[in-house]
């Protein structure tokens, strides 16, 4: 429970964060827990400058509001945090004064608007690509049957058994594509949804990439492990998960390491509708980046920033986390890319 003079903050849609004279956190609401996706009780006491980065700005705004004793609103701030990188905010720093003297921070996300014009755009995206991606797949699938009927006739007449290893070959890869193609013709109810643990998930994935690609990564785990199940379909969650953390494996080139972080999210408005509680998972890599000219289409399908790739991991990924009324977005800059899966809880 809040100290008494902060208690009506507990309320407000607005994130505040409340600082003593040596600019420690005093208190946090829970607009701000949400908004940087930080707990109060891990933070109060510690130093502002210690909690996030590019504080440049910020610092400069509490300087203002104390020098003057009146409130100090920077438009345009830039501020860093560890788990979503840079936020873009607007913020008013106010000198506040019960029994001793405080600062009282306002952030306001100036992005939101924008962030929710482009998950609209997302999910219209989404709904095309899967529309493209079921099309292509039923083209696709009747061949594969006249090509695996032809491998079978060719076997029969075929007088070397030696010879009977290519037949195979074709009948397997066509077998393979057939499935590939049902899986992308299979209605949504046709998920199995069940209660899951998302660790169990990123486990999975974590085993499999690694027995892969042993040498030269690293996988490490930042879990919150006081989150709640989920409802989902968990062979799709783990394709979702494990279609991202191998992009980022080979744009890394098997080496670098990538950081599997859960956390719950408060109050997030997904696909239009709003939801108390989410469950947020972040992908991380140190790689190069995504280059800028890739970044407004890497999850439409046949988009590849490889020569050998299909372009179908992410537009697959995101028609899975769309079916289960999340998101996923990424932010990227040259050593650092965060793909971010938001699922909301039941």
């Amino acid at each position: 429970m809040p100290n008494f003079p902060f208690l009506t903050l507990e309320y407000l849609s607005t994130s505040v964060i409340v600082l003593d004279e040596e600019s420690r956190i005093t208190y946090l609401n829970p607009a701000a827990e949400n908004l940087f996706d930080l707990s109060s009780k891990n933070l109060l006491g510690h130093p502002l400058q210690q909690v996030f980065t590019n504080t440049e700005q910020l610092a400069n705004a509490m300087q203002q509001a104390v020098h003057n004793h009146a409130s100090y609103i920077e438009h345009d701030l830039i501020l860093g945090t560890h788990s979503h990188g840079k936020l873009h905010l607007r913020c008013a720093a106010t000198p506040l004064y019960i029994s001793k003297n405080y600062l009282l921070l306002e952030f306001h996300p100036i992005d939101r608007p924008l962030k929710l014009a482009r998950e609209e755009q997302m999910l219209d995206q989404t709904q095309a690509n899967r529309l493209l991606l079921r099309n292509l797949a039923h083209e696709i699938k009747n061949p594969l049957g006249g090509i695996r009927g032809a491998a079978q006739l060719l076997e029969q007449e075929l007088e070397k058994p030696a010879l009977f290893e290519y037949t195979q070959v074709i009948i397997q890869e066509a077998d393979r594509l057939r499935t590939l193609m049902e899986n992308l013709l299979t209605p949504q109810n046709a998920s199995h949804y069940s209660a899951l643990n998302i660790h169990e998930v990123l486990e999975r994935v974590r085993s499999v990439v690694l027995a892969e690609l042993s040498e030269g990564l690293q996988i490490q785990r930042d879990y919150d492990i006081s989150l709640p199940a989920l409802i989902g379909d968990k062979e799709q969650l783990i394709q979702v998960m494990l279609n991202i953390v191998r992009n980022a494996t080979q744009a890394m080139q098997g080496k670098g390491t990538i950081i599997l972080r859960t956390r719950i999210a408060r109050q997030v408005t997904l696909n239009k509708r709003r939801h108390r509680l989410a469950v947020m998972v972040q992908i991380i890599d140190d790689g190069a980046g995504i280059p800028i000219d890739m970044q407004d289409k890497i999850f439409y399908p046949l988009v590849s920033g490889r020569a050998d790739g299909h372009g179908l991991g992410l537009t697959l990924a995101q028609d899975f986390v769309n079916q289960h009324h999340g998101t996923i977005a990424f932010d990227s800059e040259p050593g650092r890319t965060c793909f971010t899966i938001i699922l909301p809880l039941p």
